[in-house]
């Protein structure tokens, strides 16, 4: 990327998401349309950078917090297309990650409503407990043991087998974070990480709540999602 003098302004970049077939039915295949246009001018934007390997990053996560998408839209003449399938009536939350060229990185959020009953489900519960994903175990030890809203945690994934572990998407792990409310979502990155053992992220959870947060890493070749369940305590 080609450095300018002056400071960029942080501008949102609209998103415009379309449908088809317009009307999403539960588990039945819908195209996602993302259109970024230019805050200033309200034409597409054609140009963007790579941010970790990629040129948009979506993330799709259901109101139950059940389910949890992060892939990779294709490019086409005036935005991203994406093919996907909600599993079920509800509300979703889609998060586009994106750096339009000129502009500042970008990440926005759009609202799916899937037409149908909602079963009603309990709240969240903490989970803490290791979990397996497809060939590793990851361990999950926060700092403090209960995080406070507003102030850093720290938060180290412990994963084993090591051996085998390798960068994803130019990282050496990606984490979400969502609120029980899905008002709160935040993209995230290892803070230290070297290839070994243990991936620290620093976090900060913005309110009292219960946060799910999945994490993805990746070894030999093969991408582990798990997912942890925290509650965030208000500052006493």
């Amino acid at each position: 990327m080609k450095l300018k003098a002056g400071v960029v302004d942080a501008l949102e970049y609209p998103v415009q998401l379309t449908f088809h077939p317009r009307i999403i039915h539960p588990n039945t295949p819908v195209d996602l349309t993302f259109v970024i246009r230019d805050p200033k001018k309200g034409e597409p934007v054609r140009n963007f950078e790579v941010i970790h390997e990629k040129l948009f990053h979506l993330f799709i996560v259901s109101e139950d917090l059940t389910h949890f998408v992060h892939d990779h839209p294709t490019l086409v003449k005036d935005g991203f297309r994406f093919r996907t399938t909600f599993p079920a009536p509800g509300m979703y939350r889609l998060l586009s990650d994106f750096y339009p060229t000129g502009g500042t990185p970008q990440l926005i959020e759009r609202t799916v409503l899937v037409p149908g009953p909602v079963e009603s489900k309990p709240p969240l519960a903490a989970d803490l407990k290791p979990k397996r994903g497809e060939n590793l175990e990851v361990e999950l030890v926060t700092e403090p043991a209960v995080p406070i809203a507003g102030a850093k945690t720290l938060m180290f994934f412990r994963v084993k087998p090591a051996e085998g572990l390798e960068p994803y998407l130019g990282a050496w792990g990606h984490m979400l974070a969502a609120s029980d409310d899905l008002i709160d979502t935040i993209h995230n990155h290892p803070f230290l990480a070297d290839g070994g053992s243990q991936i620290q992220f620093n976090q900060i959870f913005p309110r009292a709540r219960t946060y799910k947060v999945w994490v993805q890493f990746q070894r030999l070749g093969v991408v582990n999602t798990v997912a942890f369940t925290i509650p965030v305590s208000a500052l006493q």
